[in-house]
């Protein structure tokens, strides 16, 4: 599939979503939120200009996105002369984005949903997507961009308007990497779970077992076993390989849970080792958090 090119015409701080019913727009706009879009949801086309103007005045909003369609009874006859106006907004960098699909994918996502058709009331989701292809054709031909969602799944999808916006400042993947006790319980936000019970256990030393995993004695007794430093290197290695793929998803938050028997020694240990390996990681804020380190 041919997909456009918008790479770089997302600084636009005033993007209209629009398209089929069926074809994405939910997921689009929740990927455009991500990025620091002030978004909203079937707005009433009247209000189209007002919040166009309210984006100029700087503040709290300085870049918008809205998704308009035939939920909205006024929309197909008024949409046409309002767009045309708030392109006409000085100052406005307005963009028009219209979603597409085939016939038999929109049946197919309206079967799976089990949603019925805004226009179908009392007739086949076929008839219904006919309908609306027919009266949004002249605003398809208004638009500047046609994205066509047959073949993208929703995690495609979003990764894919994740990826139209030039602003490097959107949110980055927050990876928290998470010490616990498996005699406490298991963390139930964890994402990913490591057991480094099989690691020399400092509790049995005396002089060890009231520190802590962040002690440079303990940290010595723990790496001084060869098999340690090699679980350490292939834990980092496989994390640094996997936290790339979570970032081009569009993953917004993982928690990494490493854990020991209590959640003092080795769990700590290793949550703090690995926080420095995965700092160099792109597009990837990395935080530590023990939970069990002061727990008896």
């Amino acid at each position: 599939m041919k997909r456009p090119n918008l790479a770089g015409k997302l600084t636009h701080p005033f993007i209209i979503l629009t398209g089929l019913s069926g074809s994405g727009k939910s997921q689009a706009i929740r990927a455009l939120e991500d990025l620091g879009y002030f978004c909203v949801d079937n707005l009433p086309t009247t209000l189209i200009p007002t919040l166009a103007k309210l984006t100029l005045r700087g503040g709290d909003i300085e870049k918008v996105a809205i998704v308009v369609d035939v939920r909205e009874g006024n929309f197909l006859s008024s949409f046409p002369k309002i767009y045309r106006q708030v392109r006409k907004i000085r100052g406005l960098k307005a963009m028009l984005i219209f979603l597409d699909a085939s016939n038999s994918t929109l049946v197919r996502r309206f079967s799976e949903t089990r949603r019925p058709h805004p226009l179908a009331r009392g007739r086949s989701a076929s008839e219904g997507i006919r309908d609306e292809r027919a009266r949004m054709a002249a605003i398809r031909d208004m638009a500047d961009e046609i994205v066509d969602t047959s073949d993208m799944t929703v995690h495609e999808l979003r990764q894919f308007f994740m990826g139209l916006s030039r602003d490097r400042t959107r949110a980055r993947l927050v990876v928290t990497i998470l010490s616990f006790g498996f005699k406490h319980g298991v963390p139930l936000d964890a994402d990913l779970i490591f057991d480094v019970r099989c690691l020399p256990n400092p509790h049995f030393v005396p002089a060890l077992r009231r520190r802590t995993g962040r002690d440079r004695a303990v940290v010595r007794f723990i790496e001084k076993d060869g098999s340690t430093r090699e679980f350490i290197e292939r834990l980092e290695s496989y994390l640094q390989f996997v936290l790339p793929h979570y970032i081009s998803e569009g993953k917004s938050y993982l928690t990494v849970a490493i854990g020991c028997t209590g959640g003092r020694h080795r769990s700590v240990m290793i949550a703090e080792r690995v926080r420095r390996a995965l700092s160099s990681v792109a597009g990837a804020q990395i935080r530590v958090r023990h939970r069990d380190i002061g727990t008896s």
